[in-house]
């Protein structure tokens, strides 16, 4: 047997956080996957739609709330790809992203001291939908914490 067909040897350096073949024949194989999902949808013009359409699901629901904004107030100027959502000082930005899981995270900008949730990940492989159920979670959240 090869030793990049090892299981211990792929453990082993798992663990390190390496691979024992470089590029890993997974990462090609999933890359390849990702591909022919990408054109089986309806290639670039596709993605970058769902990408547009999660952007504009969040950003809506940030102009249309009382206690958040889009943190970039242009809408020129706003990512399709990372939205970041600034809430009033009243809401703790740290206990909505702890309740919402993984697709929001509550990180430092730049600019402020204080975190900025941020609805992250508005790449093809997101539903536009879990955009929007996301919204929905925090408005669920923020009135469960007032």
């Amino acid at each position: 047997m090869p030793a990049f067909l090892d299981l211990k040897i792929a453990l082993d350096n798992s663990r390190l956080d390496q691979t024992y073949n470089t590029p890993a024949l997974a990462t090609i194989f999933l890359f390849a996957e990702q591909l022919d999902w990408l054109n089986g949808g309806g290639g670039l013009e596709w993605a970058a739609s769902r990408c547009d359409r999660s952007a504009e699901i969040l950003y809506t629901w940030a102009e249309r709330s009382d206690f958040a904004q889009p943190f970039v107030a242009k809408p020129s100027d706003r990512s399709h790809v990372v939205g970041t959502i600034d809430f009033v000082d009243e809401i703790d930005a740290s206990a909505v992203a702890k309740c919402c899981g993984p697709m929001a995270s509550s990180t430092p900008s730049p600019t402020q001291a204080r975190p900025q949730p941020a609805a992250h990940r508005h790449v093809p492989a997101i539903e536009p939908d879990d955009i929007a159920a996301l919204c929905g979670a925090i408005n669920y959240v923020v009135g469960a914490l007032a």
